[in-house]
């Protein structure tokens, strides 16, 4: 099974941006990868992979290949890929796939959605079909209704109090604050995040993130074919897993069993650990599951991953970063768009083009992103070739900051 590289990586502004369409907003993402990339011809472009919802409905057949021939890449194999919020990330990982197969050496993986443009009542409706529909959505929940539940659950399981849902969004828009391609790109403070008006107790608004327009893309290749780049950054390990896409549905509240497989998947596969790792990007649409990220990867034991927020772990000059872009609290979330952006910041970090959130030489990140509430997800590890040799797979859970 062959290597596989990042060679090229870039997104487009995040936010609400009426003049745009989604055929440009992923030009802009594509033309910045391949700036990145110093230069690709279209013609060695092999394969594409773009992930997207469709929200509001439009495009709904042929997205795929409506953005890739609009970007030049004409006889293209492209094919969409749709898991919900983790859309791009899942194309990420087919990209890997056929690169690592031998099917193709250069191979172009992203996404795109524009969020902005349907009334609040659709974007719900849209937003919904990515949970249980039957019994969730039919019956009026919404995604800030099931990510409150898990909230309500994991507060009362481990004693955590409101705050910490709220030292997160600080975090996060503290790093954002410093990325001129976030969509919330200004501070706040706890008392901010507390006082905020509920959308869906125990959560505020400023524990939820935004809707946005936006895409993002990476150039995914072969060893061989990544030797003419000057950049490359390795595809240590990919992890994949599916669960029951209803909340309700699931044995746990308080942790996302997919999130938990798909990392040991690609812990397994790059021989890491959470202790290995120097930063992380992980799916925080609503605060609670970046805690529960926290646990799920292993950085923290069950009812633990509070206190790394709380302690600073996981500030920009903390032990292990996490969401140095803002993640999607900050940076914002546009659907089919977030897995790959979340590679971007990867690449970024790891190429040191992070400008002022860059991390002091950082070897080797991770990336994490989420379908639902937790019916899918995917988690990739990259590292630069001077990376550290790696304590293991498993190595350091739920000992990060300690």
């Amino acid at each position: 099974m062959r290597d596989t590289y990042l060679v090229g990586a870039g997104q487009s502004d995040y936010g609400a941006f009426p003049e745009e369409s989604y055929r440009s907003l992923f030009r802009t993402a594509y033309e910045a990868t391949v700036e990145s990339a110093g230069g690709v011809d279209a013609d060695d472009v092999d394969e594409a992979y773009v992930g997207t919802l469709g929200v509001g409905g439009r495009q709904l057949g042929l997205s795929g290949p409506a953005v890739t021939e609009h970007v030049g890449l004409r006889g293209v194999p492209c094919t969409r890929v749709e898991n919900a919020c983790a859309a791009s990330g899942y194309a990420i990982r087919q990209a890997v796939m056929a690169v690592r197969s031998g099917m193709a050496d250069l191979v172009l993986a992203g996404g795109f959605e524009v969020m902005t443009d349907s009334s609040s009542e659709a974007t719900k409706y849209w937003l919904g079909v990515s949970g249980e529909t039957a019994w969730e959505r039919m019956s009026g929940t919404t995604f800030a209704g099931v990510y409150a539940q898990m909230a309500d659950a994991y507060m009362r399981e481990y004693g955590v109090e409101r705050e910490s849902l709220s030292r997160v969004a600080v975090k996060n828009h503290a790093n954002g604050a410093k990325n001129p391609q976030a969509q919330l790109g200004f501070t706040c403070t706890v008392e901010d995040a507390e006082s905020a008006p509920a959308v869906s107790d125990p959560l505020t608004l400023y524990h939820c993130c935004p809707t946005s327009d936006g895409a993002a893309a990476v150039l995914v290749a072969s060893e061989d074919a990544a030797r003419s780049f000057d950049e490359r950054i390795r595809v240590a390990g990919v992890g994949a897993a599916s669960d029951r896409v209803g909340l309700f549905q699931r044995d746990t509240y308080t942790g996302v069993p997919a999130s938990t497989d798909a990392a040991d998947a690609a812990y397994g596969a790059a021989g890491v650990g959470p202790a290995d790792l120097d930063f992380a990007e992980v799916h925080d649409c609503f605060a609670i599951a970046e805690l529960l990220a926290y646990e799920d990867l292993g950085f923290a034991e069950r009812g633990d991953g509070a206190r790394l927020v709380d302690e600073g772990v996981t500030d920009l000059d903390g032990a292990l970063p996490v969401n140095t872009s803002g993640g999607l609290k900050s940076k914002g979330h546009p659907i089919g768009a977030t897995g790959a952006g979340q590679a971007v910041e990867a690449w970024k970090q790891l190429t040191g083009d992070a400008g002022e959130r860059q991390l002091d030489d950082p070897k080797r990140g991770l990336t994490h992103n989420v379908g639902g509430s937790g019916g899918a997800a995917v988690v990739h590890v990259f590292e630069r070739e001077d990376a550290p040799e790696p304590r293991g797979a498993g190595a350091g859970r739920g000992e990060v900051g300690r």
